[in-house]
């Protein structure tokens, strides 16, 4: 017996948000927690952050982006249809409680584990000031959804199409220079994205907490996949994490392992392609 998919759309062209019924799991979730699938019995195991809950609906929402074979082979999947594992929640959950004002940031995809992080931040009473930024406009998620957690929202876009023409650390920065006063950075996207965050909050020494999506395979720490250095000591995203210190984070280790296999995700995803019989 699986995991029901109870909801399917397509947010843009690239990424997907699924409803999946999952009591349990939606009955023990917090913001920052995640799941990992995996389709069938010969499916890879894929962690994915989760972007809403619904306690008494017994749902657990995900949004993804078609990037590799098992991700484009989710997209596939319709409502009704069942997802063979589903296993959560996994990782330590946000828990900072009233801290003050707090510049939240989320880049491309980041935007969807960055959600839940708001609106939990914003029912513990904290002000927040988010920036949410895309390669362009159309690639821009749950726009309103942040919008109505949040007491300011700033949006930016690589080429311009839809507010500051630039990156989300662009439209920090002009914060910063205006003089605007944070207590805490929460930041989520993609790699470069949060090193360059940190880059700019530790020249106005702005804790910051960064949302790290290493590789990943088993989710409980046995098997190492997932390590990261922080503060220069070893950790692991799924137990230790998915939040750390920004300040801390060997961002160049990080980037160097998430890159190791690249060559044989895409041989998956071409050989995915030919089977189906598209490009």
């Amino acid at each position: 017996m699986g995991y029901k998919i109870l909801a399917r759309d397509d947010i843009t062209t690239e990424s997907v948000r699924m409803v999946v019924g999952a009591p349990f799991i939606a009955r023990k979730c917090e913001p920052g927690q995640f799941i990992i699938y995996r389709l069938d019995e010969r499916g890879e195991r894929i962690p994915l952050t989760i972007a809403d809950f619904d306690r008494e609906a017994g749902t657990v929402t995900i949004i993804f982006q078609k990037v590799g074979k098992s991700t484009y082979h989710l997209a596939e999947f319709q409502v009704g249809d069942e997802i063979l594992d589903f296993v959560g929640p996994l990782g330590r959950h946000l828990d900072l409680g009233r801290i003050g004002t707090v510049a939240c940031l989320g880049g491309g995809l980041g935007i969807a584990p960055m959600y839940p992080k708001v609106r939990a931040l914003k029912e513990g009473g904290n002000d927040i000031v988010s920036i949410i930024g895309a390669r362009r406009k159309d690639l821009v998620i749950l726009e309103e959804e942040m919008r109505s957690y949040s007491d300011e929202l700033y949006v930016t876009t690589d080429d311009g199409s839809y507010g500051l023409h630039g990156f989300v650390t662009d439209q920090l920065r002009l914060l910063l220079e205006e003089g605007r006063q944070f207590d805490a950075c929460l930041a989520a996207g993609p790699i470069p994205m949060m090193e360059a965050v940190c880059g700019l909050t530790a020249e106005h020494k702005l804790k910051t907490l960064v949302s790290l999506d290493t590789i990943m395979v088993d989710g409980t720490g046995m098997c190492g996949s997932c390590r990261v250095t922080v503060g220069e000591e070893t950790k692991f995203s799924c137990v230790d994490g998915p939040l750390f210190d920004g300040h801390q984070v060997d961002w160049a280790e990080a980037k160097a392992r998430q890159g190791r296999y690249v060559p044989e995700e895409k041989e998956a995803l071409e050989k995915f392609e030919r089977e189906r019989g598209h490009k």
